[in-house]
């Protein structure tokens, strides 16, 4: 073989979504079972090839797969990085752009044999890399909520501000102060009272409902000066 031939080398290129959620005020991922080889049976990420024929780009393929695969539509999404190589895959060399996703308890699917929700602190031994894709989302999640509206994303359609505080506080694992944490919440202008709405407090005043402004619930977290 000269300088002048072509090698050609067949390369996957997949999507792998890290995708988290709170349960009792602790960080959780969604796993799912494969259903086919390589690793076949064993618990994994969502993930799966893109279709350049149907998705527009690598985060409509992320969004299929949490779809066609989870059942979970409207998640928040956000890419992590390209993990690349011979190694990472048994079928050959791969790419795999990787993702982090964010949703509310209540929006994911119930009783499903092949998902499985556990605390991050328990993951069990993961195929490919998936191990390394989790290590880097949970880095960027716990760093970024320190400064952003990130955490929002684990909310639900309306919620109490002492209740977005406890979310932060859930992510970072640490107090907040309730004055400081109130008053970057309006310099970010993320969040709007819901008219009229107030949930009751039991022996505390009701207090108001809030929501994400629709401008922003699809949008990249918005930044401020650190909590």
């Amino acid at each position: 073989m000269n300088q002048t031939d072509e090698v050609h080398v067949s390369m996957l290129v997949s999507v792998d979504v890290v995708l988290l959620t709170l349960v009792e005020r602790a960080l959780h991922i969604v796993l799912l079972r494969r259903a086919r080889a390589p690793f076949a049976g064993v618990w994994a990420l969502p993930g799966g090839y893109i279709h350049p024929r149907e998705d527009a780009d690598a985060k409509a393929s992320a969004a299929r797969v949490l779809r066609d695969k989870a059942g979970i539509e409207n998640a928040y999404l956000e890419q992590l990085a390209t993990f690349t190589g011979p190694a990472r895959d048994p079928r050959g060399w791969s790419v795999a752009i990787a993702y982090c996703a964010l949703i509310p308890l209540q929006q994911l699917p119930v009783q499903r044999e092949d998902l499985w929700v556990l605390p991050v602190q328990a993951l069990p031994q993961l195929p490919f890399d998936h191990a390394s894709i989790v290590e880097v989302a949970l880095e960027r999640v716990r760093s970024k909520s320190l400064y952003s509206s990130l955490p929002v994303h684990f909310c639900g359609e309306s919620f109490t501000l002492p209740q977005l505080q406890q979310v932060y506080e859930s992510v970072l694992a640490e107090p907040l102060n309730k004055v400081s944490f109130r008053r970057k919440m309006e310099e970010m202008q993320l969040l709007e009272a819901v008219p009229g709405a107030m949930q009751s407090g039991g022996a505390h005043r009701p207090a108001q409902l809030y929501r994400v402004r629709p401008a922003f619930r699809q949008e990249l977290a918005l930044s401020v000066r650190g909590l």
